[in-house]
């Protein structure tokens, strides 16, 4: 398949599997880059705001499709370096787990 035929069906995938409510942030490189701190503070912000599901989605190979971008509240950069997809799931999880550490005051997170 081209490029433009794989990002249409990811995009295409991903679309049917949200819900109108769904506040969508992409893991892209063009995303802004946040420190843990910042994104702890997001998680916070988003349960003070209300939002009931956050979805996160990691684009394929060729990134997302235009409607995945048009559709998404916001877009985050993990790192200015290229990661496998693989991995980028497998950092992704560690920031989740250190920003809820940081919301609790737990010692997991030194400055």
């Amino acid at each position: 398949m081209s490029e433009k035929m794989v990002k249409a069906k990811e995009g295409e995938s991903i679309l049917k599997n949200l819900q109108d409510g769904d506040f969508l942030v992409l893991l892209d490189v063009d995303g802004k880059e946040i420190s843990s701190e910042d994104f702890a503070v997001q998680i916070e912000k988003w349960g003070i705001e209300g939002v009931r599901k956050v979805v996160f989605a990691v684009g394929g190979a060729y990134g997302f499709a235009g409607c995945v971008y048009q559709r998404a509240q916001m877009k985050i950069s993990l790192s200015r370096m290229t990661f496998s997809h693989q991995m980028v799931r497998l950092i992704f999880v560690e920031q989740l787990y250190r920003a809820f550490t940081i919301l609790r005051g737990e010692p997991y997170h030194h400055k």
